[in-house]
């Protein structure tokens, strides 16, 4: 299937895709990965739905918008998977797919299972680093510049960013050319630069085992 744009999946997410038993309803960030793992394994009972990305800014609504998918798709599968892992809902999210009867994916947020539940664990010490994945990386404008208002107000870039040392890209995939932004948005925010190639790290184990 043709992928909406990057402003498509953070505004608007995904209408349902493909058919099967199992629904995945995601967050749009993830749509690219989820898609391409559906592709490489050959899993075409699953089909996929998301939710806009930009929810990622406003952790509060997702619950309600998971529910509000698991309601409208429920009569239509015979299982539901929500991708999201508590992406700062702070254990409600996971509360709520419990009562719903579904499960989800394990961890913190996206940053935590791409690079590895545990061995992201492990970095513990990582309290001033500011994570970048390749969604992120694309739609950096979106999800940090415009709404911190760096575009109208560059000083602001201190209060928000002065405790942070590092911008840790984690890449799902070998681009030069998003590594190269990647490095630029760390230079724009005054930080370090590494770069972490992830892959898809916990997330395909999550799918094989949905």
């Amino acid at each position: 299937m043709k992928l909406p744009s990057d402003q498509a999946l953070t505004e608007d997410g995904l209408a349902r895709a493909g058919r099967g038993e199992l629904l995945l309803i995601a967050c749009g960030a993830l749509a690219r990965e989820i898609l391409a793992l559906i592709e490489a394994n050959g899993w075409h009972h699953m089909a996929l739905t998301c939710l806009p990305a930009i929810l990622h800014n406003r952790p509060e609504q997702i619950p309600d918008a998971v529910e509000a998918a698991v309601e409208k798709h429920r009569d239509s599968f015979e299982r539901i998977f929500v991708v999201y892992a508590d992406c700062g809902t702070g254990g409600l999210l996971e509360a709520r797919c419990a009562r719903l009867g579904v499960e989800m994916v394990r961890g913190p947020h996206c940053y935590s299972f791409f690079e590895g539940n545990a061995a992201f664990a492990a970095h513990d010490d990582e309290i001033t680093a500011f994570y970048l994945t390749d969604f992120l990386v694309r739609q950096f404008d979106a999800f940090v510049t415009r709404p911190l208002k760096f575009d109208k107000h560059p000083e602001l870039k201190e209060m928000y960013f002065g405790h942070y040392e590092t911008l840790v890209y984690q890449a799902q995939t070998d681009d030069p050319a998003l590594t190269a932004l990647a490095m630029q948005h760390a230079e724009t925010l005054g930080l370090a630069f590494e770069r972490r190639f992830t892959g898809y790290g916990d997330l395909e184990g999550a799918l094989a085992k949905a």
